[in-house]
């Protein structure tokens, strides 16, 4: 499968690329990867070991000459968002990623992510090690777990573990860019019970659905002013209240960093009230199509009818689409020391209702990890007027900017050397596992870059070809420059 990566150049990247597309890793899954690179690496003759959490580590040791270069960690994490187009079949934890070579220079896959996220990052490290062409000091690659879930090879990772003074993070997404700090963030998970009521003899049960969104990044597109397929769809169910609705059941998101695609819910309604509803159902459709004009204009409402025996009292639910309505969705302030960056956000990424039962899973940004708990506090200072349980988790700290540190001004050099332009210097409002590895390496020097990548954590996910080559290029010179 994939065989068509491996005409592509920088051969040796896109051979372990392949590798990659034809082991299935989506988060929580990454054992049988983890065992081929164990694999791979006793046939290159490099040492390997894992943290208590089974975070891998691959060690090389310095050319002859190069033993007191400070050492280098090359740093991507194994984990890929699995994400699929509404229809397809394929099964992340045993299908291969199926990639296409576009006329346009771009790699995609069908119907799926593709999993250049952080599939080239650990490509481009594993061709590192086994490039014996190369002049270069120690050199480590850390491939972390669970990223795209938690960050919980970052967070678990072993202190006092890795030995080199210098990392490098293979996670950014954008050519001609290097990253020098990053948002940190936490979870805010919402629970409850809620109370129901069999349905009334004069009420029906009707599906409404949202579909047609693009989706993205959480964090990186969050500004883009994309929808959110709840917020979209509470919206609706709002302004449905004067149709006495009650919410029988909910699901919208699949992940809480990736901007939520679809969302349906399950609804009781008064039968002579579904021709009143239908009707302002299209005007909402007309009226969010045109809202989303020129960035997300797929938008589709679908109304039919459903089956169900219990709904949410109505107190219940106009208190839930109460809620859910006020809680703080997308972009929260700019940064005002980082011009055009956001400094504080909230996705909306999963909300399910199933027989009373609320669950959301929220993903909140910021540049200042106080700001962070803020907006938690806010989620549950809203959610607690509804006796929902509130807890926040799987937070990590931001990645503070070191602008003077002697690894970025060798990246930019070389960057003029070898690309011929000078990189844009950045800030990412999204969550790097950096902040979280200076937290437990203070000492480390750090910077991220990568090749162009587009609509990560969506279907549309797509990588620009010659980026990857400059990318290869560009890494391969830092390498030999740090060991000198």
């Amino acid at each position: 499968m994939n065989e068509h990566l491996e005409r592509l150049e920088p051969q040796p990247l896109w051979r372990h690329f392949r590798t990659l597309c034809n082991t299935p890793r989506p988060s929580g899954h990454e054992a049988a990867l983890v065992a081929r690179l164990e694999q791979w690496a006793d046939g290159q003759g490099l040492a390997h070991d894992r943290d208590a959490f089974g975070n891998l580590r691959l060690r090389k040791a310095a050319t002859p000459g190069c033993e007191d270069a400070p050492g280098v960690i090359l740093q991507a994490h194994l984990d890929m968002v699995p994400q699929a187009n509404a229809g397809s079949t394929h099964d992340f934890t045993r299908d291969p990623i199926r990639t296409r070579i576009g006329d346009d220079g771009w790699l995609r896959a069908t119907d799926t992510t593709l999993g250049a996220d952080n599939g080239l990052g650990v490509a481009a490290a594993l061709a590192i090690l086994e490039d014996d062409t190369l002049t270069h000091g120690p050199l480590e690659a850390l491939f972390t777990l669970a990223e795209e879930t938690s960050m919980g090879g970052a967070l678990n990772l072993a202190e006092g573990w890795l030995e080199g003074q210098r990392l490098l993070n293979l996670d950014s997404e954008d050519r001609g860019e290097v990253y020098i700090g990053c948002a940190g963030g936490a979870d805010v998970v919402v629970e409850a019970q809620l109370p129901t009521a069999p349905l009334g003899d004069n009420e029906a049960a009707v599906r409404l659905s949202l579909t047609g969104l693009r989706g993205g990044h959480s964090g990186m597109d969050i500004h883009k002013g994309l929808g959110n397929a709840n917020r979209l769809l509470v919206r609706v169910l709002r302004a449905l209240e004067g149709s006495e609705v009650r919410l029988v059941d909910y699901q919208g998101g699949t992940l809480r960093n990736a901007l939520p695609r679809e969302a349906v819910a399950t609804l009781a309604l008064s039968a002579d009230q579904r021709e009143t509803a239908g009707a302002r159902i299209a005007e909402l459709e007309t009226e969010l199509r045109a809202e989303l004009a020129g960035v997300d204009e797929g938008l589709v409402l679908t109304l039919e009818a459903s089956d169900a025996a219990e709904a949410l009292t109505a107190q219940a639910s106009r208190l839930l689409v109460a809620a859910l309505h006020a809680a703080p969705c997308g972009v929260e302030r700019m940064s005002s020391a980082v011009p055009g960056v956001v400094e504080t956000s909230n996705n909306l990424g999963v909300i399910s209702l199933e027989a009373g039962r609320f669950h959301l899973c929220a993903l909140v940004r910021s540049l200042r990890d106080s700001a962070t708990a803020d907006l938690a506090e806010r989620f549950a200072a809203l959610f607690e007027l509804i006796g929902a349980r509130v807890r926040v988790e799987n937070a990590y700290p931001g990645w503070t900017p070191q602008p003077g540190s002697d690894l970025l001004a060798r990246f930019c050099r070389l960057h003029r050397a070898t690309l011929g332009g000078e990189p844009a210097v950045k800030v990412i409002h999204a969550g790097l596992e950096c902040g979280i590895l200076g937290g437990k390496y203070p000492h480390l020097e750090m910077i991220s870059f990568g090749p162009l990548i587009r609509g990560a954590h969506s279907p549309d996910e797509r990588v620009e070809i010659a980026s990857v080559a400059e990318f290869w290029e560009l890494l391969r010179a830092l390498v030999e420059d740090l060991g000198r």
